[in-house]
């Protein structure tokens, strides 16, 4: 049965980046699913995100990643991949569709789209338990959510950046059914997009508390959901909404599992992403960034020259002296240099992707922060402090982190920033959201497969914050209107 009903389910969907004609007729004896059971097979396969690519080269984008240039001609081609990316190169998606799919966010995320609007859309169709239908229900919705909110951050500027309307400022377009329609979707505004992005959490996250625990990390529950929350809400980003972060992240914090001590992973061949090893993973999903051999840009083969791409020396040097960061989350070989390692390289299942509880501590502490810098609320400063210095005991040698004390507001919100460039590095495009959050520019040394030096700098408020549509979407869809760049 569920055999015939990928069959089914991909003789009626029609993918394109554009999402226009999404679905094509499927004729009258094809097999559709009939029960909760089929539709939940769906959801697993087209839906949950599993094993693409998962935006890495979002890294390429930050100070997370360096350039060695290209010492080996087997690496020309993952040096070539990530250079227009690197050096902040406008046209940086205009390759026509021979850029690799992993740059492709545009496709990828609304293909899920697609699978999740399968889900809401059919299950008044198929037999089950009202319970069962809402918790596929559910699922759904928060990962329509989900992928909404990482369109936004990769295809739009930050909600509350300087000089942006957000009533004006273009988000990206809603498709919000399966039902066919011969209408080329056009862009949203920024505050449509998030006032959606709200909604599906919301609705989301009172389905999941009332019908569904997850059995494993591979689901997402209501304690995703309320990171997520958290999340959007940190990024909306208004006094309102910093007071729904705090709330939602403290809901996460109480319900929640435990933060990892990272003293447990030393020396094991496991790291924070491994779900069996460590307790504080919510959600995973997605495959390895670095030990991934479909990766265009950072996997190693056996060469004896250092890879084109590898962790910079900046931010490995951010680390102090017994933080055990700089040990489980890299790792180095002398030879080819520095690679994340989120999760274990002999790992099986997971990746280095997902929603970990390190991240409700830190958007909980961030939130309070931005809230004493405008209030000047005693209590929200000593909570702010007392969550950093909560997570980053966790992540020292057992018995040597000392607490941090910080009373000046703006130094509380730099420390704050620069914890989650040191905790959530080389995850979920963590650091280029925050890159475009905090108006930061950045600066790359790049080296050419000559071996020629020059520097590229994105500037500060950059116009690529808002990176390029693909050339492909663009091209099917002529009610696209491009970013400025």
């Amino acid at each position: 049965m569920k055999n015939n009903l990928y069959v089914w389910l991909w003789g009626i969907l029609f993918i394109c980046s554009s999402c226009h004609d999404f679905f094509k007729e499927s004729s009258q004896d094809e097999i559709k699913p009939s029960t909760v059971e089929d539709l939940r097979s769906v959801m697993y396969k087209e839906a949950y995100p599993y094993q693409f690519a998962s935006d890495s080269y979002l890294m390429l984008l930050t100070d997370e990643i360096q350039c060695n240039g290209s010492l080996n001609e087997m690496y020309a081609t993952k040096h070539e991949n990530g250079t227009p990316v690197f050096t902040f190169n406008p046209m940086m998606f205009d390759g026509g569709e021979s850029f690799p799919d992993d740059v492709n966010s545009w496709k990828v995320y609304y293909e899920k789209i697609m699978g999740c609007n399968v889900i809401i859309d059919y299950i008044p169709e198929v037999s089950g338990t009202e319970q069962e239908k809402n918790a596929l229900l559910g699922q759904a919705i928060l990962l329509r959510g989900f992928y909404y909110l990482k369109l936004a951050m990769i295809y739009c500027q930050a909600y509350n950046a300087e000089g942006v309307d957000p009533k004006t400022a273009l988000g990206v377009p809603l498709i919000l059914t399966m039902d066919l329609t011969d209408d080329y979707p056009e862009r949203s505004s920024l505050e449509t997009l998030y006032g959606q992005v709200e909604e599906d959490l919301l609705t989301a996250t009172s389905l999941l508390e009332e019908n569904y625990e997850p059995d494993n990390v591979y689901r997402v529950g209501n304690i995703a959901a309320y990171v997520l929350l958290s999340r959007f809400y940190l990024f909306r980003g208004s006094d309102e909404d910093l007071d729904k972060a705090i709330q939602y992240a403290q809901m996460a914090i109480e319900q929640g599992p435990m933060l990892t001590r990272l003293s447990m992973l030393v020396g094991t061949d496991k790291s924070i992403y491994d779900s069996d090893a460590s307790s504080e993973v919510v959600w995973c999903y997605g495959g390895k960034s670095f030990y991934n051999s479909s990766s265009p840009y950072f996997f190693t083969q056996s060469y004896q020259e250092i890879v084109p791409w590898d962790v910079s020396s900046q931010l490995l040097g951010a680390y102090g002296t017994n933080d055990l960061r700089d040990d489980v989350y890299f790792s180095t070989d002398f030879v080819r240099g520095t690679y994340g390692s989120k999760i274990g390289y002999n790992s099986s299942y997971g990746g280095d992707h997902g929603i970990r509880m390190a991240e409700a501590y830190l958007n909980r502490a961030e939130a309070l922060t931005r809230r004493f810098m405008t209030k000047g609320d005693e209590n929200d400063r000593v909570q702010a402090l007392n969550d950093l210095n909560t997570l980053r005991e966790t992540r020292y040698v057992a018995g040597t982190y000392v607490d941090e004390e910080i009373t000046n507001a703006q130094d509380l919100l730099d420390f704050c920033v620069n914890e989650r460039r040191l905790e959530l590095c080389m995850e979920e495009g963590f650091r280029w959201f925050d890159i475009k959050r905090f108006g930061l520019s950045v600066t790359h040394r790049y080296i050419d497969s000559e071996g020629t030096e020059r520097e590229y700098v994105l500037e500060s408020n950059s116009l690529l914050y808002a990176l390029p549509i693909p050339y492909d979407a663009m091209e099917r869809n002529y009610k696209l209107k491009q970013n400025p760049r």
